[in-house]
């Protein structure tokens, strides 16, 4: 794992802690080979957690191959998975990522140094999901001093995330210290007490005593079952303490909590090193004259054909044909990437205002159908 720092998972064992990644070209490679070799078009990659930049690397090469796969893999919900990113990569096909959200507590997600807040996680699912991949959550309950109201307040903010149509799939775990993890290693500063006994190979789970005297075992049957109704999309408005039998306190979180933390933010922010990348290739080009009020413009109509629904924009003339001959020169099959800086220092050689035409409604449409990505 290329973060290597979860306070409930083996850290100290090689297999985590040295993460040595293999580069795109390479990964693609031997997707390749396995598909003449076997005739399999679907892939699973094992890394604990694919990194972002890894990812974007290998859908790029996915489509400069113009490769037909499916695959999916495990991921941290980093920030960096931008809606852009994730079209990207379901462009190339990946169809699915299974992350862990653990306890939907932004103070025990920094216990466990998962380096991610529920917000982020909110908006990095959110992004998946309009791009048309799956999302699978890993969920953990009886995490060292976790309370009974924080356990409340994780199964709603996953209720919200399912209610929300974020999250398509989930499954909660019991957490389990085992001996090789920051807190089987140093269980006293995380409130639990071993009970050691003799450690084997692949047995090495550690029973303890959490000092906050809770049985979290017993939240086990109603996460579970509560969680099962939300994945079939239903029963979101049944009272978090009808899936338990025994008394629970009501949730502290705000009923609009995710639905908030989903408000877009960045629609107009202008990053410069943002990579660019057009996606689509050779776009009809068709020329007319537009008249309003007796003045006359010329305008091009570009139509692009994608694979599941077709988009037309018009723009003034020579804005249409600047933009074709970026899109020309910078197709997705060339490796070197330009940046937005780069393209509006060329588009200001011509023309005026780069971010009135770079946010113009015409433009937006390319963005939202991924024709053009920035990353």
């Amino acid at each position: 794992c290329y973060w290597g720092k979860c306070t409930f998972c083996d850290i100290s064992l090689d297999y985590i802690r040295l993460y040595e990644p293999v580069s795109a070209k390479i990964l693609v490679d031997r997707m390749q080979e396995l598909i003449t070799k076997t005739g399999e078009t679907g892939f699973h990659f094992v890394d604990e957690a694919a990194p972002p930049a890894l990812m974007r690397e290998v859908a790029l090469e996915i489509l400069r191959r113009n490769l037909v796969v499916t695959w999916w893999t495990n991921i941290r919900f980093e920030k960096n998975f931008s809606r852009d990113l994730c079209y990207l990569l379901k462009l190339s096909g990946c169809v699915a990522v299974s992350g862990g959200l653990e306890v939907a507590s932004d103070r025990l997600l920094k216990l466990i140094d998962k380096g991610v807040s529920v917000e982020q996680v909110a908006r990095v699912t959110r992004n998946f999901t309009e791009a048309g991949i799956m999302v699978h959550s890993y969920l953990m309950y009886g995490y060292p001093t976790q309370t009974v109201q924080e356990t409340v307040d994780s199964l709603e903010m996953v209720r919200q995330l399912f209610e929300m149509g974020v999250l398509q799939s989930g499954f909660w775990h019991q957490f389990s210290m085992t001996a090789h993890s920051p807190i089987g290693k140093n269980p006293e500063e995380f409130g639990v007490a071993p009970l050691k006994k003799e450690i084997l190979f692949a047995h090495n789970d550690v029973d303890f005593v959490d000092k906050t005297g809770i049985d979290h075992s017993i939240f086990g049957y109603g996460l579970k079952k509560s969680l099962f109704n939300y994945m079939h999309g239903i029963n979101f408005d049944m009272p978090l303490q009808d899936w338990f039998d025994f008394r629970i306190p009501p949730t502290t979180i705000h009923p609009d909590y995710i639905h908030d933390c989903l408000l877009d933010e960045d629609d107009f922010k202008f990053k410069g090193n943002s990579k660019i990348i057009f996606t689509s290739k050779n776009p009809v080009a068709e020329d007319f004259i537009k008249t309003k009020k007796g003045n006359s413009r010329n305008i091009t109509q570009l139509t692009f054909h994608l694979k599941t629904n077709i988009v037309k924009i018009e723009l003034d003339q020579e804005k249409a044909y600047w933009l074709l001959k970026m899109m020309q020169e910078n197709s997705i099959a060339k490796p070197q990437k330009i940046t937005l800086q780069y393209l509006k220092n060329n588009f200001e050689e011509n023309f005026e205002d780069f971010e009135l035409f770079w946010f113009s409604k015409p433009l937006k449409q390319l963005k939202e159908n991924g024709i053009i990505l920035s990353l």
